[in-house]
């Protein structure tokens, strides 16, 4: 049994970044949706400490998000944030008002009262930075709650009671826009709640090879290889674990990077003696993608195209029981249809949205509980070349998700020649390691151009790339205006096809880092 902090979501689409933070103090963290709490939880896992995430929903809704009040009676500390913040003094016995100033973005709050929360980091009477999002606001504190901190049109930024050790913030300690944010979420998780900093990579590798040995028994484990860091990561992991019951494929869609099927193959069976069956099947993904231009359609037929295949690898192989994916945290929550009724949403991705209802395998997903950084540090940890580790990540659709509208070979083959361009640039400026994700996007639109005394019309080319953390939030890389011109001069002169070049500047949010 090891300790955690139990984050309770009620629909935001930041509580990942709230477990994120936590586990950079060294505290594992689990986060589970309102409506699956439940007492086997605190049975199988030493929870130190609870809290409730934000939500889109009002607490004096009808049928809001509500806990069962045996939550409370534990004697644990809980920290409530925004609509959690609500929701506890709703449930203790407060009340609520709907105020017509909204506050949304950045606003200042001033400390009011000292505080175990705040202790050592906010001072006594002065103003600090925070990301508000509510319309709802607490009129009225539960009995023995204090005010600790307050802002222009919230008095209760902050409460607190000492007795119960329940606190709650009216804006988002977990986004980087929170002076201060992660400050306080650290006093909560390890001074409050007396965590114990034991969750690291090492003792998460050993547990799961462990937990991997017991699931499997027997069995064997069919993984499909994409190239990308989090199908190598699950591919070795569970190789340590179970050696020659695991069977790696690699599915040739014809929508993967230039060079990728070589590249593979000389990783697995040159580094790892690893056996590698490929399957090319690119003609028929070529097929079944024709005529589609709904995003969500084709992550759709690319996942069960995906099964399919390993279906049909598995009818001579009666012994493989279990089929292997790298799934992360992040694509649970983008792909999470509803938690409750309270979230949307963001987008399928193929290993979890896009898989059929019906599948013969059991799923194998060692890393779900992971982020992105977590994943490469694991890698480390399985002395994986930092060729792996380091590579930028690689939608499992593949460049399927990268040609908007129609996917053809035309189409597929244009963006491999220009998004190789871009990434070798990248790398030849000393780039690549300082960005977190780059790769090339096919518009389905032509633009009229001219080249020598000839027109042209061609497609358009989008240059995106981001740096981040865990994936969950990104900014667009800066790229000075030398290098981008480079880029575009190199991608119109040797692709024929694309005759304009644009570098995307958007953020995550509003936008994802992916187009489709």
């Amino acid at each position: 049994m090891k300790q955690a902090i139990l984050i309770i979501d009620f629909g935001s689409q930041l509580t990942k970044l709230i477990a994120r933070r936590v586990r950079d103090f060294g505290v594992f963290s689990l986060v589970i949706p309102y409506d699956s709490v439940n007492s086997k939880i605190f049975i199988d896992n030493e929870i130190k400490g609870l809290i409730f995430s934000g939500g889109p929903r009002s607490v004096d809704d009808k049928n809001s998000p509500k806990l069962p009040l045996f939550v409370y009676k534990k004697n644990i500390p809980i920290l409530g944030i925004c609509y959690g913040l609500q929701l506890i003094c709703k449930q203790f016995g407060g009340k609520l008002k709907f105020s017509g100033d909204r506050e949304f973005g950045k606003q200042e709050i001033t400390i009011k009262k000292l505080s175990p929360l705040t202790k050592n980091t906010h001072k006594l009477n002065k103003k600090y930075q925070v990301w508000m999002s509510h319309s709802d606001s607490v009129e009225q504190l539960p009995v023995g709650f204090d005010v600790i901190a307050s802002s222009g049109d919230c008095k209760n930024a902050i409460i607190q009671n000492l007795n119960t050790k329940v606190f709650g913030v009216q804006f988002h300690p977990e986004v980087v826009h929170t002076l201060k944010g992660t400050a306080l979420l650290k006093n909560f998780v390890i001074n409050i709640c007396k965590c114990k900093k034991n969750w690291n990579m090492k003792s998460f590798k050993n547990q799961m090879i462990a937990d991997i040995r017991n699931k499997v028994g027997e069995d064997h484990v069919i993984c499909g290889l994409s190239g990308g860091v989090d199908s190598t990561v699950t591919a070795i992991l569970i190789h340590k674990a179970i050696k020659n019951k695991l069977k790696c494929v690699f599915v040739d869609t014809g929508l993967m990077r230039k060079n990728e099927s070589q590249i593979i193959k000389n990783l697995f069976v040159k580094n790892y003696n690893i056996r590698l069956d490929v399957i090319d099947s690119s003609e028929e993904f070529f097929l079944k993608l024709r005529g589609v231009k709904d995003p969500e359609q084709k992550r759709k037929i690319i996942g069960k195209l995906f099964i399919k295949n390993f279906e049909k690898y598995t009818k001579s192989n009666k012994e493989i029981k279990f089929l292997a994916q790298g799934t992360l945290y992040p694509d649970v929550i983008e792909s999470a249809s509803k938690i409750g009724n309270s979230s949307v949403t963001i987008k399928s991705h193929h290993n979890v949205g896009g898989l059929p209802k019906k599948l013969k395998f059991k799923l194998l997903e060692p890393l779900r509980e992971l982020f992105k950084d977590e994943v490469r540090k694991l890698g480390k940890e399985l002395n994986i070349s930092e060729q792996f580790t380091g590579r930028h990540p690689f939608p499992g659709p593949g460049l399927g998700i990268r040609v908007l509208g129609e996917v053809t070979k035309r189409n597929v083959e244009i963006l491999k020649k220009a998004d190789d361009i871009f990434i070798n640039l990248i790398k030849e400026h000393g780039l690549y390691k300082k960005i977190w994700q780059a790769f090339c996007v096919l518009l389905p639109i032509k633009t009229v151009g001219v080249m020598g005394d000839d027109r042209t019309y061609e497609r358009i080319c989008i240059l995106r790339a981001v740096t981040s953390v865990d994936g969950m939030t990104a900014e667009s890389f800066k790229f000075n205006d030398n290098f981008l011109k480079l880029c575009a001069t190199e991608i119109v002169n040797r692709v024929k096809g694309i005759n304009r070049v644009c570098y995307d500047l958007t953020s995550k949010p509003p936008g994802t880092i992916e187009y489709e």
